[in-house]
């Protein structure tokens, strides 16, 4: 076949094909950037798939451990001594049991930011200008020998210890006193691009004079909540510090310092690696390694404070260890989301990061030459996907891809355990499964282009599922009225008499049809069946004739995808001097009639019953709320994935039983901070509003009032709550509020 010919048949996939490439690649780019908010989707992704393949290859990993122990400040601990945090008193036995069980290093994720009160001098404070100079003599010479940060203070040497601290964001938490910076740099701490704080939780000054090491505790999870890497040090006031496990494996180890190993990037620097004696520890250029779990929760040996207190341990075990002290116990909010587990202990956390520093080769690396390395897998890939995949049926395509990808797999597999590299794995194999997906469509599309235009045409009257339905399979489908719990939508254009009035016939034609085509389209996307159009309404329903999983949720979006595309058809509107519009979406689950309904002459697949009139009456009541959409309670309830704001219990026209209803926002995943901020508070006032706290709910709701004014639903509630509250409603009072017109 001679190359025209070529062009001609394929031409379609050939440039769909390139334009993926392309597209991953700009993708893969902006991954790049932790400031760019456009790769943020394919980072959660890739993070996804780090975790798949670091529990996949557990099992598989050779690695060496370092002698490590967890002392843990667990809940028999807490039952036995007492809710903490402890005395210094018991802290100090407790580091004197660890330093005569001959531990070599003994870390704190604890901190010890207030002094403990001396109870001889708080005797003396109470007893003030009252105590005799006997007493007050006693006193003065029995302080000392009863102060618990000496006691502490003075034990914290027997081993090197190093005492964790706390960086904060705000400038104004600036407690206890920082240690030395033990790092050196050829470059200004100001010029790393290192996670730079303003304030500090430190321990008191006694403690941290005595004390050999400090390290922060900070974690660093990503966006998605797990804690997949850990910064090595941290910038606060022109220095750097240590982390905790940076800092004890510098004691481990006997370096004197930790050097900062820098490298030129652009008009400035970043961090190539951390030289702690002899070996360089490769990080990225934040100055962060990935975090190298050995394995999930409780993979290092526990041992409870309890049992160290009170000398029941195995001395082997604690011999030249090193010891990190912590909690896992709940209620001390130290249980981190990781790649291995959720309810992780974060002491455990620093437990890795010291294995993997003391044994470098257990750190997962991306090195420099490893995004070019991407790009050139995603246009080697990619390009032999678009020579090949148009050639093939669909078995050959899923066949073809699932074996290119299963390559790439065990590639992937065997960089991350032979040689801990971490090769980015999601924009390669997105590419493969979309070249598959849209290639394998266009040449679906192609071939079956007659079937598809005959099928298109009955699509203009009859719901395609239900065409589809009987072409392929008749029996399937019953034509009898039937009773299923179905979800149905009305959508109507607002003030459509007045803007009919505006144009005459052709113009309101043109009008019309811009319209609902795609809204026609997003409905059928959804999965939705076109009911009827009657003037400028649409109602459509959801799992009739075919079942339809989630479809109240389903509805939901379509309702809302709905609305971003009546906003998208303004601009369009307006440049052909046409008026702009606004519509109000109504959706009720619940039983109704459902079946192919009419006379000899005329039928129509509908749905009848109480519950579409209530979806009807919903769509009224937008306007008088001033929201696009509502949605009953029974929608709501089968909406775990969206998030809604309670708008009002109402009882409709000609019902006597109220019902609450409510406004779909956006996906939990999608939510900024200041929206969720005013939900919060909006629902904190409307629970106000229910229990007839009149005068804290028409404050919650005029300051909501002031923060959104374009929100009618506040001035509404406002005014509201001034009428209920000069003519209480009574104790009987459901909440609900009577709507007497349609």
């Amino acid at each position: 076949m001679n190359l025209p010919r070529l062009w001609r048949k394929y031409y379609q996939q050939w440039l769909c094909g390139i334009c993926l490439i392309a597209l991953f690649i700009v993708l893969q780019l902006l991954t790049l950037s932790p400031a760019s908010p456009y790769g943020e989707a394919l980072k959660r992704l890739e993070g996804l798939g780090y975790d798949l393949r670091l529990k996949s290859t557990l099992p598989m990993q050779s690695r060496s451990f370092l002698p490590i122990v967890i002392v843990d400040i667990d809940e028999p601990s807490l039952k036995q001594i007492g809710r903490f945090p402890w005395s210094r008193h018991v802290m100090a036995r407790l580091q004197s049991q660890l330093a005569d069980a001959g531990v070599a290093v003994i870390a704190y994720d604890i901190l010890f930011s207030e002094p403990e009160l001396n109870p001889a001098q708080q005797v003396l404070d109470h007893l003030s200008n009252t105590a005799t100079p006997v007493v007050t003599e006693a006193l003065h010479a029995l302080a000392p020998s009863i102060d618990a940060d000496e006691a502490f203070a003075s034990r914290l040497q027997d081993t090197d210890t190093v005492l964790g601290l706390l960086f904060e964001h705000q400038p104004e938490i600036r407690v206890g006193t920082l240690p030395e910076s033990i790092f050196f740099s050829s470059i200004a701490a100001t010029a790393l691009p290192v996670p730079s704080f303003a304030g500090h939780v430190a321990n008191v000054t006694k403690l941290q004079q005595n004390s050999p090491g400090s390290g922060f505790i900070n974690s660093a999870p990503d966006s998605d909540g797990f804690i997949r890497n850990s910064m090595l040090l941290a910038k606060h006031q022109g220095q750097l510090y240590p982390a905790l496990a940076l800092e004890a494996a510098r004691l481990y180890t006997m370096a004197e310092q930790v050097e900062v190993v820098t490298k030129p990037f652009g008009a400035g620097h970043s961090v190539e690696g951390i030289r702690l004696g002899t070996a360089l520890i490769p990080t990225d250029d934040y100055g962060r390694v990935n975090v190298p779990y050995r394995g999930p929760a409780f993979s290092f040996p526990y041992v409870s404070a309890a049992d160290v207190l009170s000398g029941e341990i195995d001395r082997n075990l604690f011999d030249q260890a090193i010891v990190f002290v912590g909690t896992s116990a709940v209620g001390h909010a130290d249980l981190r989301t990781t790649p291995v587990g959720v309810q992780y202990p974060g002491v455990e956390v620093h437990a890795n990061v010291l294995e993997g520093l003391v044994f470098p080769e257990l750190l997962p690396s991306r090195p420099n030459w490893m995004d070019g390395a991407v790009i050139m897998l995603l246009l080697l890939l990619g390009f032999l996907c678009v020579l090949v995949l148009p050639r093939l049926e669909v078995l050959g395509i899923a066949v073809f891809t699932l074996c290119l990808s299963a390559l790439f797999v065990v590639l992937s597999a065997y960089l991350w355990v032979a040689l801990r590299l971490d090769l980015p794995q999601v924009a390669i194999l997105a590419m493969l499964v979309s070249q598959a997906m849209i290639l394998g469509s266009l040449g679906f599309v192609r071939e079956h282009k007659e079937r598809l235009q005959i099928k298109s045409i009955f699509d203009q009257y009859v719901p395609p599922a239900h065409i589809q339905a009987m072409l392929d399979n008749p029996d399937s489908v019953s034509m009898e009225g039937e009773k299923r719990d179905i979800t149905v939508l009305f959508a109507d254009i607002r003030s459509f008499t007045t803007i009919s009035e505006s144009l005459d016939a052709g113009r309101l034609k043109s009008y019309l049809n811009q319209y609902f085509s795609p809204i026609t389209r997003i409905i059928f996307e959804h999965q939705g069946t076109i009911d009827k159009y009657v003037g400028d309404m649409v109602m459509a329903f959801w799992n009739a004739p075919l079942p339809v999983a989630q479809h109240p949720e389903l509805a939901v979006r379509c309702a809302m995808a709905m609305q971003e595309q009546v906003e998208a058809l303004q601009a369009p509107m307006r440049e052909q001097s046409l008026p702009p519009f606004k519509i109000g979406i109504g959706l009720n689950t619940g039983d109704m009639n459902v079946g192919d309904m009419g006379s000899e002459y005329r039928r129509a697949y509908t749905v009848l019953g109480d519950a579409v009139n209530l979806g009807s009456r919903l769509e009224g009541l937008t306007k008088f709320y001033g929201v696009g959409i509502l949605i009953n309670e029974t929608t709501y309830a089968q909406c775990p994935g969206l998030i809604c704001r309670p708008i009002d219990k109402v009882k409709v026209k000609g019902k006597n039983q109220a019902v609450t209803v409510y406004e779909p926002i956006c996906s939990h995943d999608a939510i900024s901070p200041e929206i969720s901020d005013e939900l919060e508070a909006h629902q904190q006032a409307w629970s106000l509003y229910l229990s007839q706290q009149w005068q804290q709910a028409l404050s919650a709701f005029t300051k909501l009032k002031e923060r959104a004014p374009e929100r009618k639903i506040y001035t509404l509630m406002s005014e509201r709550i001034l009428v209920l509250q000069a003519n209480p409603p009574g104790a009987q009072w459901d909440g609900s509020y009577t709507h007497t017109s349609k």
